[in-house]
This record gives C-alpha cells, structure tokens and sequence, in this order.
C-alpha cells in the first residue's frame, strides 16, 4: 500500500488512466484484505481489486465480494470463494467486464476450484450480448503454462490476460496475433530485496536449517513497484498495446 500509494498518484497524471485495477490477494499482513485497506487504496487511486486464493480468508470482505457494485472479486472458479467472480466497473468510456480466475497448480495450498477454461467459457457467455468496452482477465496461478495457454486460448476474445502469483514479473508482455494483451506474471508491490515480500533470513533459517517459523513481512526500502499498461481500442475491445511499468522507490 505505501508503495502504491508513492507511485500510482505520478502515474495517474501522467498516462491519464481510465481504470486502475489492483490484484488484491495479498494486501493485508500477506492475506486477502480487510474493507479499511481496501479503501485505502480506493482513496489513492485504485479502482477495482481482483483476488487468489487467499481471498477468501477474510469473512469481513464476504458481503463485498457478493455486492455487485463493490469493485472487489475472488476467482470465479473457487468453490468457496464468495461471489461469482466477475462483475463490472463503469469508466468514462463505457463500462469494462473484470473477471477472476484461478490456476489448477498451487503447491502445498489446499484450493477446490474447477476448470478455469470451462469457467471463463460459461461467464464470457453469459455476458455475450452485453456492451462493454474491454474484457479483463486476471489469472492467478503457478504454473507458467497455466498462465500462457489461458492467454492463446482467450487471444481475440478478450481484451487482455494478466497472469500473476509469481510476484516476480516475466518479460514476456506483448498483445498476441489475435488482439489481446497478455503477461504471464505481472510481479508484485512491495520490498525488492526479499523473498516474494518476506524478510529473506526468516526463509533461508528454515531453508538451511528446518527452522520451524512463519513468513516475516519485510518492510524496508527500496521497494519496488510492478504494473502493465494496456492500451485498448474500445470499438473492438482488443488491445493495442500492453507496456511494462517498473518502478524502484528509495
């Protein structure tokens, strides 16, 4: 938040951005986020938060994530994520459909989800004959090749698919043949020199040593700022273009 909260504001002025969309898994101590940060951010400049699969784990956000005018959503293909994983943020331009959805592959995390292909199906039908000016798809997952192939698959189709997860981003952002903006992980907010956002030593003690303990938020700078900006032609709902934004704040 503090490091969103050092750059967005430039950027905004700057690029003069019609929607701002912030993958919102780990903001609060490392999982989901609490309504108080949530608008936090909202008064920084954020306009619409999607989610992981940590998502779920703060209760006070259940009756955001179901209130279809809150600028909030989990995946779409969690079983137990509350609300249905999509919804739709009004921009100056016309309104732009936001959708969630989570990988098959998550480590030691213990996720119900269904098939994320099967799920953007059902809701790219369900909203088919609706007007909109882009489509936004946020996928959350480890494996790269989960990341890659929902980009082909929904390349033409939507208007971009960022992949994220990682918290380190690739260097692979480009709008592919049939018109949709894609990265495979899109990085993270927070400390550079740490590991995805943990104190390095707390992750190497237990690495090296079996030291039993928790992840330790670091919280020293530099911190380093990571986002895509996508241009899109709203005629057809297709990207123009996708540019890297990587900021370094001492």
């Amino acid at each position: 938040m503090q490091v969103v909260g050092e750059v967005l504001p430039k950027l905004k002025k700057t690029y003069q951005l019609d929607l701002v969309i912030a993958q919102a898994e780990n903001v609060s101590d490392g999982k989901s986020m609490i309504p108080a940060d949530m608008k936090r951010l909202q008064n920084i400049g954020v306009d619409f938060f999607t989610g992981g699969n940590h998502t779920p784990k703060r209760s006070a956000l259940t009756t955001l994530l179901e209130n279809e005018t809150e600028p909030v959503i989990g995946p779409a293909n969690m079983t137990d994520c509350p609300g249905r994983g999509w919804k739709y943020s009004e921009t100056t331009h016309g309104p732009v459909l936001i959708i969630s959805l989570l990988g098959e592959t998550f480590g030691h995390a213990k996720v119900q989800f269904t098939n994320p292909l099967q799920a953007i199906d059902n809701i790219l039908a369900q909203n088919k004959n609706k007007q909109r000016i882009a489509t936004i798809v946020n996928i959350h997952g480890d494996y790269s090749s989960e990341k890659v192939i929902m980009g082909y698959y929904l390349d033409g189709k939507v208007t971009a698919v960022i992949g994220d997860h990682w918290h380190t981003p690739t260097a692979d952002a480009m709008v592919l043949p049939g018109g949709t903006a894609h990265i495979t992980d899109v990085g993270m907010c927070g400390v550079l020199h740490s590991s995805l956002g943990v104190k390095l030593e707390s992750v190497i003690n237990r690495w090296h040593d079996g030291v039993v303990n928790k992840n330790e938020l670091a919280t020293d700078k530099p911190w380093q700022f990571n986002a895509v900006l996508i241009k899109s032609d709203p005629k057809t709902g297709l990207a123009n273009s996708i540019e890297q934004i990587q900021r370094k704040v001492t």
